[in-house]
């Protein structure tokens, strides 16, 4: 059965939203009490919806419930259903002449240091009816939030060449990565320091797979060298900055991601020689759905915010 006739019976919207609701939480009682109704009407609505698809859906169990290989595949598509129902709200809204909108972005903590704060600032002062929900993530969970629906865009790094049919990117900035260390370091005056003078100091690092992970190996291989294994190895920026105030770490961030830092004399970058590395900060949206109203104005708002940078 394709899923073009496995979705087309008459699905009610509100059913799909209950069975989303389950998956998402893992258990029918939080996801009624999310949804405000009881839990078995929730399970009459869930059973209503595999009565009129011909397919079992969740796995019921002591763990909870969870999708089956036919939910799986009503959620890869539900989720984006979900999305671009939201978006033609929003535009409803719009067209009636309501100033609200909701707008539901993913962002990296780069972009959550500096130019998302101030893009928010920007629009509260012409749209402060308009609700925004930011989720935190990197790249590896980014991505499929949006090619799901779960987001409406992303805000993070993008890609030199589009690689991901489903996916497009808007390019807003680009921008350097820097070796940081503690103010005090004693690398930290140094000029013209070496791979050499790096690798003997202990690192606290984004995972290999990880953008700044993989350029930072690259220069060191570019100079003949291969950079230990990082003592620490983090998704979390804090983390990151906290080891650097507190000890002799270093680490390798986009310069964005310490504005701050460097503002108050916290955090330096030390001084390099060889080629620098550059990444591109964007925007990332699914390449077939729409955008609501409230989403395009929060991305002008970055558009102009992303031209003081660089």
């Amino acid at each position: 059965m394709g899923y073009g006739s496995f979705l087309v019976p008459a699905m009610d919207y509100r059913r799909l939203q209950h069975f989303l609701a389950a998956v998402r939480h893992g258990s029918l009682t939080e996801a009624a009490a999310t949804l405000e109704i009881s839990q078995p009407a929730l399970s009459k609505s869930i059973n209503a919806l595999e009565k009129s698809i011909g397919a079992r859906l969740l796995e019921r169990g002591r763990f909870g419930v969870r999708p089956t290989p036919y939910g799986e595949a009503l959620l890869a598509r539900g989720n984006v259903i979900e999305a671009e129902l939201r978006n033609a709200q929003s535009e409803i809204d719009a067209m009636k002449g309501a100033h609200r909108g909701h707008v539901l972005l993913g962002c990296g903590p780069t972009e959550a240091n500096r130019l998302l704060p101030r893009a928010i600032g920007r629009i509260n002062r012409s749209h402060p009816e308009l609700r925004i929900t930011v989720l935190y993530g990197l790249n590896e969970a980014l991505m499929p939030w949006v090619k799901q629906g779960e987001i409406d865009f992303a805000l993070s790094s993008i890609p030199p060449h589009a690689a991901d049919p489903e996916l497009a990117h808007d390019h807003l900035f680009t921008e350097s990565g820097a070796v940081v260390a503690r103010l005090h370091h004693p690398l930290a005056k140094k000029r013209n320091l070496s791979m050499a003078d790096l690798a003997r100091y202990p690192w606290v690092l984004p995972r290999r797979r990880e953008m700044e992970r993989r350029a930072l190996d690259d220069l060191f291989l570019a100079h003949g060298l291969e950079l230990r294994d990082a003592a620490i190895e983090t998704t979390s920026t804090v983390l990151m900055k906290s080891m650097l105030m507190q000890s002799d770490y270093l680490t390798f961030l986009p310069r964005e991601l310490i504005y701050w830092e460097l503002e108050a004399g916290q955090l330096t970058t030390l001084a390099l020689s060889g080629p620098r590395w550059n990444r591109a900060v964007g925007i990332t949206r699914r390449a077939r759905g729409s955008l609501n109203i409230a989403s395009r104005v929060l991305i002008e708002a970055l558009k102009e915010e992303a031209r003081k940078f660089g």
